[in-house]
């Protein structure tokens, strides 16, 4: 028997509103695919928070014993500026503003976009496909639309027709938002517009003069709408109906809604059956934005260099605080949840450390069995990952009442209380063990350290006293101690 069988999992459908049995559509084989980022600038913290997430879901859905394929997209084409499909194209007007072509911002950021996930220690997805590498597809999708009456074709460009797929269809249905009132609140369209209808969106928008990025199609020289590629993306590498679909809340509407009304057009079936979405990250209780200086980029989180944190944080700190609050909930990024979370990290990381050294007894005081099934059950529950961590937590006290003797261990329960451990710890949340980072830094605070001594030694035999004592005060500020002896000077921190 397969593990998933043992552990049946509860995942919140945001489709329904309500947590559903998860029951895939091939047994044993899960088909996820989750929105990925457009490359015009470097990668969000909100959007790190939301692969984190779903990095996360991938591994706990591993390890249980499903075959995932994972399709997580690139973004490097036909992102308007905003959702009414007016406005540059993204990249395209950052390459024109840095005379650049534009796969050379995409080439950039998508480098940074990698870069930052391997510091988290996210797992690759199986598959990481981009929207130019699929113009062939989209542009397919939409001879299947119009075909089916969902579309009509003016000046050159494509539009999805909203009010005629909802005679016959929901639109709105996973956003629980009703067209009508969409329309009532919906300012008149100026006369300048193509489209029928103001909810109406771009399948292809025909390219003006200017725009750099553009190709062929059966309607103009142009560009595919940005909601095209994720329909025609998933169903190519997951098939018209898979399982899971995720992304941000931010995306629910218009992004998803016109995902599910472009897959009913083209193919007359819903094309997912759980819809998973995760929470926006603020920080310091407000919207992070970089017109107010309340914002951060993943990298200086690690650096320190940013006015909103008091030091630099380690990559999987910065991942354990991420992962104490539910992928659903609104998570505030603070400096003092930072150090909260790198207190309850390194804890973590010592008991750890401990479980090779345990003293183990003929027979077990903790009900071990029932601690173990307390984590998968946590897992179970919509992957709350919060209430794993609390779990974690018990397993660390249990660890401490070992060691001081007020509880008993078997051997072949410690055996399995470490493959628990390490499991949920390393392979599920995706933590790495601190020990080598932080003997790198030992390694590097030494050598800064002795170098400073040995300009010291050379100040006091130049006379140089004033710049000899001022190097002694500011590592004494910064808690590092000189101490002169007769074998020359030595160190220790506070």
């Amino acid at each position: 028997m397969h593990l998933y069988q043992e552990q049946p999992i509860k995942i919140y459908n945001s489709l329904t509103g309500e947590k559903e049995l998860f029951k895939p559509i091939n047994d044993g084989y899960v088909g996820m695919y989750v929105c990925g980022p457009t490359v015009y600038s470097n990668v969000h913290l909100g959007n790190v928070r939301t692969f984190m997430s779903f990095d996360m879901v991938f591994r706990y859905l591993k390890h249980l014993g499903y075959k995932v394929r994972y399709v997580r997209n690139i973004t490097d084409a036909g992102h308007l500026e905003n959702d009414a499909d007016e406005g540059e194209d993204r990249i395209a007007k950052k390459a024109r503003l840095e005379s650049i072509e534009p796969m050379e911002v995409v080439q950039r950021y998508t480098v940074d976009f990698h870069n930052i996930l391997n510091k988290f220690n996210f797992l690759p997805p199986s598959i990481e496909p981009t929207a130019t590498g699929h113009i062939i597809e989209q542009i397919e999708l939409i001879k299947d639309i119009l075909q089916n009456g969902f579309a009509y074709e003016i000046n050159g460009s494509v539009y999805f027709d909203v009010v005629k797929f909802n005679e016959s269809h929901d639109y709105g249905k996973l956003s629980k938002r009703n067209l009508e009132d969409m329309i009532h609140n919906t300012r008149e369209l100026d006369g300048q517009s193509d489209k029928r209808n103001p909810q109406d969106f771009a399948l292809w928008k025909k390219a003006e003069p200017q725009h750099i990025m553009r190709w062929p199609s059966p309607w103009s020289d142009g560009f595919p709408g940005w909601h095209l590629e994720c329909t025609a993306m998933s169903t190519k590498y997951l098939g018209e109906h898979f399982d899971i679909h995720g992304g941000g809340m931010d995306l629910k509407f218009p992004h998803h809604e016109c995902e599910i009304a472009q897959n009913e057009a083209a193919k007359g079936q819903s094309p997912v059956n759980y819809w998973m979405h995760a929470n926006m990250l603020i920080m310091n209780g407000k919207k992070m934005a970089k017109s107010t200086g309340n914002f951060i980029l993943p990298n200086e989180i690690f650096t320190g260099n940013n006015a909103n944190i008091t030091k630099a944080f380690s990559p999987s700190v910065a991942r354990f605080f991420m992962l104490q609050a539910h992928y659903r909930s609104v998570l505030d990024f603070t400096n003092d949840g930072l150090l909260a979370s790198e207190k309850g990290f390194n804890r973590l990381m010592e008991a750890i450390n401990h479980l090779d050294h345990l003293p183990v007894s003929a027979t077990s005081s903790i009900d071990l069995p029932s601690w173990i099934q307390k984590c998968y059950d946590a897992m179970n529950d919509d992957f709350n990952s919060p209430i794993l961590i609390a779990n974690l937590f018990e397993g660390v006290k249990y660890i401490n009442q070992i060691k001081e003797g007020n509880e008993s261990i078997s051997q072949e329960d410690l055996n399995s209380f470490k493959n628990t451990i390490h499991t949920f710890v390393f392979d599920v949340l995706g933590l790495l063990p601190s020990q080598s980072s932080s003997d790198n830094s030992d390694d590097k605070l030494t050598g800064t350290v002795e170098l400073l001594i040995k300009l010291r030694q050379e100040a006091r035999a130049n006379k140089n006293f004033a710049l000899s004592d001022q190097i002694r005060d500011e590592l004494t500020s910064l808690g590092i101690q000189l101490k002169d002896g007769k074998e020359g000077t030595t160190f220790s921190t506070n």
